[in-house]
């Protein structure tokens, strides 16, 4: 159902619009979910993913791997983590590639821009809530 005149409903703009984002649009769109822990304590849902943030694979093959983002490769849509890769016939030790949505942040990289977001959105929570 559609609610917002502004915005097209039609499946044809939605996939050329996604496959078509800018870098800062696939930033956003390229968001994981928080562990029930960081979700409690900063009353946030999630957060576009980013280097170094430490996650836990919760679907697929390695579902249950554990590690630290080594690159958000906005243009595949895809995140490589330390431990989740594969060897290649030559011996050579390939990253596979694992969708945002896939895993959960277990623990952030935080710094003064990742502090004003997380303020802003939990704001936004208690703003809605009271």
């Amino acid at each position: 159902m559609k609610f917002s005149a502004d915005v097209s409903s039609s499946r044809r703009k939605s996939r050329k619009a996604h496959f078509a984002a800018t870098s800062d649009v696939r930033r956003k769109i390229m968001s994981a979910p928080l562990s029930k822990e960081l979700r409690e304590k900063h009353s946030v849902r999630s957060i576009p993913v980013r280097k170094d943030d430490e996650v836990m694979v919760v679907r697929g093959t390695y579902k249950g791997r554990e590690g630290k983002i080594v690159q958000v490769y906005r243009k595949k849509w895809v995140i490589h983590i330390d431990r989740v890769s594969r060897e290649k016939v030559n011996g050579a030790t390939a990253p596979i590639g694992i969708s945002p949505s896939k895993v959960v942040i277990t623990n952030l990289k935080l710094d003064k821009s990742r502090v004003a977001i997380l303020e802003r959105k939990g704001t936004e929570d208690v703003r809605i809530v009271v």
